[in-house]
């Protein structure tokens, strides 16, 4: 397991894409592309809007309160161990499979916020991925080689537990 040390959280903050305040301002973002979605509200939103993930990665929670939202996709189901402030080898293979053997709805028993680094080193280029940016909106990240570099700076900063 890897943890985020306290002092790098900072860089975390950051949104790692082009910030929207609403879903409906990225669609046309979407066309023609393979989307993923980290997060409850996400996943949920985008569900409502008509459009299906490819993966999404949830945890019934948003803003560490209990998500109303929580979506209910008919993708194969695959539960994994996350908690907080971590990266799981058990997160990262099923991410790794789901990309590989879509779709997939990935439920985290803990916590899934930190999925986006991951899934933005395994996701093909040309893909998006969405997840939420709390009291700001949502972030749609095109996943491009600048973005994989991006992602593993940022996977670097994680240590061994």
């Amino acid at each position: 397991m890897l943890r985020l040390p306290e002092e790098c959280r900072d860089r975390f903050k950051k949104p790692i894409g082009r910030l929207f305040p609403e879903l409906v301002d990225a669609l046309p973002l979407l066309a023609g592309r393979t989307v993923y979605t980290v997060g409850d509200v996400v996943t949920h939103n985008l569900l409502a809007a008509g459009g299906s993930p490819e993966i999404a990665v949830i945890d019934g929670y948003t803003m560490r309160a209990p998500c109303a939202k929580t979506p209910l996709c008919a993708h194969r189901r695959v539960q994994v161990k996350n908690p907080a402030g971590t990266l799981t080898e058990e997160l990262v293979r099923a991410l790794k499979d789901a990309v590989e053997h879509p779709p997939v709805l990935i439920i985290v028993d803990g916590e899934e916020d930190l999925a986006v680094i991951p899934l933005a080193r395994l996701a093909p280029e040309g893909s998006v991925i969405l997840y939420g940016q709390p009291g700001e909106g949502l972030v749609a990240c095109i996943v491009t080689e600048d973005l994989k570099t991006l992602a593993n700076d940022l996977y670097s900063l994680f240590v061994p537990v």
